[in-house]
């Protein structure tokens, strides 16, 4: 399989570029400008597929071949896309089946991108047309670096419940199950009365009264990323008849919850990813963070490309707020600091029609007389100077578990609570972790746990047995374990594990729950030590969620001192084998709730982290490299750093300081 893109000695520069916008004359400008801002690749044909076929059968490459030609001559790499999200009109037109139909049964229109049904035959067999004499022009055209399949999997058009949809959503049953009864046993249709007498009674999840059956849901979620997959695999194996260039697409993560990207991870040459930072945040560089955390984990910890990310504002947030000063670099060089061995924008140039002409660019509207170019150009040397660290690996003691399944699970009508939310959880102890200077993978419930000293699972509402049982044998061989509530409760069909709660999780927690108790909006519940009349100091609260939890084997670190629980358990923490395994039963916040109690379990497991550092600063070690971001408006000065500095040539003997808003970057 090949590997990572072949270019030039050093990280990919440079965003999507779409010179069809523009006249001929803007081209030759614009490589000029990529050679001064230091520029290698670009993501070029997205879009061009009604220019390329603008009658069905009939190709025009001649614009293509231009823009390929002058790219070459300026020393400029091209991730060809294949340009099929986006179907022609006439497409349209003459394959009204293949239009996509949403739950209420509505055909959408046209007039914007992914508006097509991912199962159409006639979609599937005019892609295939295109993507073959794409590949047998370009194979050897010596600006292509490597492919780029479609785009966004998943951004609009994730789930189709037309006719076609359904008829390939019962052929997947069919396979999945082999015969009608064992669907029923997996869903447990008996309740209400639901079974089914053949695979041809099944309708997808469609809008039908309140309580779908979620087994449904799961499973057409399910079939949906298989759907999408299956789009892609004919894409990359049409053009692996021409070409042997690595083969990606551009995923969304953590961003997109409808695609399960583990499984998407095997079908890539090389993961690559798109990223905006959400302006709505306070820290918003801590999501960006986790992110790139989870893109590299996808990879296998191997290098990954950022594929899009902003140099300013989007267009499609409520308020698209523009970067500070300082901002957008600190965003590229901590996703180069976590993995990435690419810095790719959207786009290239400002476009000035369509729905995305609000977005930011390399080249903005306001030309190259602005702060944005003249931080394009300085982000360009950076990169050439970062050039060594392409290829190495970030290790991490730390790994959170995150699952796309549980997430779709957990966030199904009729929940105990409306406040229970995947990413809630997830990113709260995200933030811990980040704020003690920890880095972390993730993993699925079913990976290798070995490598690591603590393994967090925030929010595995859904668990399959197995999946209990390598956390279990994790905890056993001498692994720490960090459970947050709701978490082991229902099998990968969300049929409730049998016995008391916390269900596939009870033996591996030493615990049994009694019932759950939910907390009424803004309500919380205070923490104190076991046993003690005090409500410990700084004072602990909790809110969301509080439980009836019984000892079975664990000792209580934390109980309630009010609320429905006062005076049981809250936070617990069960020796067994040579590991230990910790449960936390309410959505602890705050530096005197969660932190500190992440903190305390870091230090039972001998995770090694800086001390005495503030939380604004951002350390990451990526192979010989240790990165230092300052989010904060003052410097930072961080001892026992000694090394080269890489971005500004000096000498580090014992420490360093970061300005105000800077990055650092010793060889040490």
């Amino acid at each position: 399989m090949p590997g990572y893109p072949v270019l030039p000695e050093g990280l990919a520069y440079g965003g999507d570029y779409n010179p069809e916008q523009w006249p001929e004359e803007v081209w030759r400008e614009d490589v000029r400008l990529m050679r001064e801002a230091g520029v290698t690749l670009v993501t070029v044909g997205v879009f061009n597929w009604g220019l390329i076929e603008p009658r069905e059968g009939e190709y025009d490459f001649s614009r293509l071949d231009r823009i390929l030609d002058l790219l070459h001559s300026a020393g400029v790499y091209a991730d060809l896309a294949t340009p099929t999200s986006s179907p022609p009109t006439w497409f349209r037109r003459r394959y009204p089946g293949s239009r996509l139909v949403d739950r209420e049964g509505h055909v959408l229109g046209g007039g914007s991108r992914h508006s097509f049904c991912p199962s159409s035959p006639d979609y599937a067999a005019a892609s295939e047309r295109v993507v073959a004499a794409l590949a047998a022009r370009y194979a050897a055209h010596p600006a292509v670096a490597m492919w780029h399949v479609h785009n966004e999997y998943g951004w609009a058009n994730a789930h189709c419940y037309c006719a076609t949809s359904t008829e390939a959503f019962r052929a997947w049953l069919r396979e999945r199950y082999g015969d009608v009864g064992a669907l029923n046993a997996a869903w447990g249709t008996t309740f209400w009365g639901l079974t089914y007498g053949s695979f041809d009674e099944v309708e997808p999840p469609v809008a039908a009264p309140v309580g779908l059956l979620t087994g449904l849901q799961l499973d057409f979620m399910r079939f949906s990323v298989d759907a999408h997959i299956a789009c892609f695999r004919r894409e990359r194996d049409t053009i692996r008849r021409f070409s042997d260039l690595p083969v990606t697409t551009n995923f969304m993560i953590p961003n997109c919850k409808p695609m399960d990207y583990w499984r998407w991870a095997a079908e890539v040459d090389v993961v690559a990813n798109d990223h905006y930072l959400d302006s709505a945040r306070a820290d918003p560089h801590i999501e960006l963070a986790m992110a790139a955390d989870l893109t590299r984990s996808v990879a296998g910890g191997r290098p990954w490309m950022l594929m899009e990310h902003s140099t300013g504002a989007v267009n499609w947030q409520p308020r698209n707020l523009a970067k500070r000063p300082g901002e957008m670099r600190r965003n590229t060089l901590a996703h180069v600091a976590r993995g990435s061995d690419s810095a790719m924008f959207f786009q290239w140039r400002a476009s000035r029609y369509g729905a995305e002409k609000f977005h930011s660019a390399m080249v903005p509207h306001a030309g190259t007389d602005s702060r944005i170019w003249r931080d394009v150009v300085a982000l360009g040397a950076d990169l050439r100077a970062l050039a060594e660290v392409r290829g190495a690996r970030v290790t991490a003691e730390v790994a959170v578990v995150w699952d796309w399944e549980s997430y779709w699970a957990l966030e199904f009508e009729w929940r105990p609570s409306a406040d229970l939310r995947f990413r809630e959880r997830i990113e709260a102890y995200y933030e811990a972790l980040w704020r003690e200077h920890v880095t972390v993978d993730f993993v699925h419930s079913s990976a290798d746990l070995s490598p690591y000293r603590l393994v967090v699972a925030p929010s595995s509402y859904l668990l399959a047995e197995a999946a209990a049982k390598n956390l279990h044998l994790y905890v056993e061989a001498g692994g720490h374990l960090l459970v947050s509530y709701f978490s082991g409760i229902v099998d990968e069909n969300d049929t409730i594990h049998p016995g008391p709660y916390p269900g596939a999780l009870r033996d591996v927690l030493g615990v049994a729950v009694e019932e759950f108790h939910p907390l009424r909006e803004h309500e919380t519940v205070m923490l104190r030590s076991p046993g003690s009349p005090e409500v410990s100091q700084p004072a602990a609260t909790g809110r969301i969620w509080s439980e009836r939890v019984r000892l079975a084997g664990a000792e209580a670190v934390r109980e309630f001192a009010d609320g429905p629980d006062a005076g049981h358990p809250a936070v617990t923490r069960h020796d067994l084998g040579a590991g230990s395994a910790w449960y936390v039963s309410t959505a602890l916040d705050g530096e005197s709730g969660l932190r500190d109690l992440v903190a305390e379990v870091l230090d039972h497991a001998g995770v090694s982290r800086p001390r005495g550092l503030p939380d604004t600063l951002e350390l990451v070690r990526r192979g010989d490299h240790l990165f230092l971001i300052n989010h904060a408006d003052a410097p930072v000065t961080v001892d026992g750093v000694t090394g080269a500095g890489v971005l500004d040539g000096a000498a580090y003997d014992g420490s360093a300081t970061v300005p105000a808003g800077g990055v650092v970057v010793v060889r040490t």
